[in-house]
């Protein structure tokens, strides 16, 4: 019996290292990526830009977000706004932007054609009838951006294999514990893992937050339409257009996104409906995430070692890699002020996201916008009330 207890301690034990390695790597990953990017010098190129805006109410930063758009170092571009009825309360934002900056050239547009049940998408479609230039930058209503950011995901695209160039996001958080764990969970975790991924395997996706594509791109991969039915639209349009022949890129330039205050049962929801939607388009990754999870594993090997100096170590090896990590990716790479500010609540943020990952395996429901869906291959259909 004793033997059988000590290999399965020593068990534990090794598969700690797992995740306390790939905190190494994560930031070994974070690091070569700015350090590779800060140094590079982008062409010269800045193609009219047509930025489309799928938007729906409003938030705490909603007039400073907008118009964040008008502000842009660039010498030629339109901003186009969708909303799902000229009654949304984004408009009058929209209107006092367009007051405030007559010398840009902005449109209010509705009635999008529904042809999938993920009415971004939808608006999207709209929004790329009717722009203007070849050069296309999406981006959420909550996303707000630096006056350089139009030259900085525009360059890129002098090279003609340049298909998707997306941006990571910091957050702004209004002072609440539910908006400030999601904050400095996409920052501490979630970029380090894609970073991971770029250097791994290269990019086959993309953040959406805010992305910029050609329409060239858009229509060998079906346009929107083809896609007006999936939850993760971010992941299909650069998963497609990799597939297609297409760079995928992340962007050096980060966005800035807003975190409201949240009930806790809202930020639940918003964490699962995040963890099924990676689960469904990524069945394997989403597995494969169980090696990160340091708070389990050495919590784990602190029971099951035999001297209290090794638990000690344990649990010392994950606050100091995890919180490396965190700030490497997060706070010097990405920039996020949150994150840096509030450091203290990644062990909290990991213990919230293992049981957000055991119950991203218990459905392939979703909510969204207050209507709940189920998942199949994908795509969203309404569940029946």
């Amino acid at each position: 019996m004793m033997p059988h207890v000590a290999i399965w301690r020593l068990l534990i034990l090794v598969l700690a290292i797992a995740p306390l390695a790939y905190y190494i790597v994560a930031a070994l990953a974070a690091f070569r990526f700015f350090h590779r990017e800060r140094k590079k010098q982008l062409p010269e190129f800045h193609p009219p830009v047509s930025i489309l805006k799928p938007v729906r109410g409003v938030d705490f930063g909603s007039y400073e977000n907008f118009s964040s758009f008008c502000r842009q170092n660039y010498e030629e571009y339109e901003v186009l706004f969708c909303v799902n009825e000229i009654s949304d309360p984004a408009v009058p934002v929209i209107q006092r932007v367009m007051a405030e900056f007559p010398q840009r050239h902005i449109r209010i547009l509705s009635g999008a054609k529904q042809t999938g049940t993920n009415r971004k998408v939808n608006n999207l479609a709209l929004l790329t009838q009717q722009a203007q230039h070849e050069f296309l930058v999406q981006s959420d209503g909550d996303v707000r951006v630096g006056p350089n950011y139009l030259r900085e995901v525009a360059a890129p695209f002098a090279d003609p294999s340049v298909g998707i160039v997306s941006c990571f996001y910091r957050g702004i958080a209004q002072p609440n514990l539910a908006a400030e764990l999601e904050a400095v969970g996409a920052a501490s975790d979630f970029f380090p893992g894609a970073m991971v991924a770029e250097w791994m395997e290269g990019v086959t996706f993309a953040l959406g937050a805010s992305v910029a594509t050609r329409k060239a791109w858009l229509q060998k991969v079906g346009g929107y339409e083809s896609f007006a039915s999936y939850l993760a639209d971010d992941y299909e349009i650069g998963n497609r257009v990799h597939a297609a022949g297409g760079r995928v890129l992340l962007s050096r330039e980060a966005v800035w996104t807003m975190y409201p205050a949240l009930r806790f049962r809202d930020f639940w929801e918003h964490q699962v409906r995040w963890a099924r939607t990676v689960r469904l388009v990524r069945p394997a990754s989403f597995f494969g995430l169980i090696v990160t999870h340091g708070l389990p594993w050495v919590a784990a090997a602190a029971l099951a070692a035999p001297k209290a100096w090794v638990s000690a170590g344990y649990l010392a090896a994950y606050l100091v890699l995890r919180l490396m990590m965190a700030w490497v990716a997060g706070v010097w790479g990405v920039g996020d002020d949150v994150l840096r500010k509030r450091l203290w609540l990644v062990p909290i943020r990991d213990a919230v996201h293992f049981l957000v990952w055991l119950a991203g395996f218990t459905s392939n429901r979703v909510k969204w916008g207050g209507i709940e869906y189920t998942v199949e291959d994908g795509r969203m259909k309404v569940v029946d009330p």
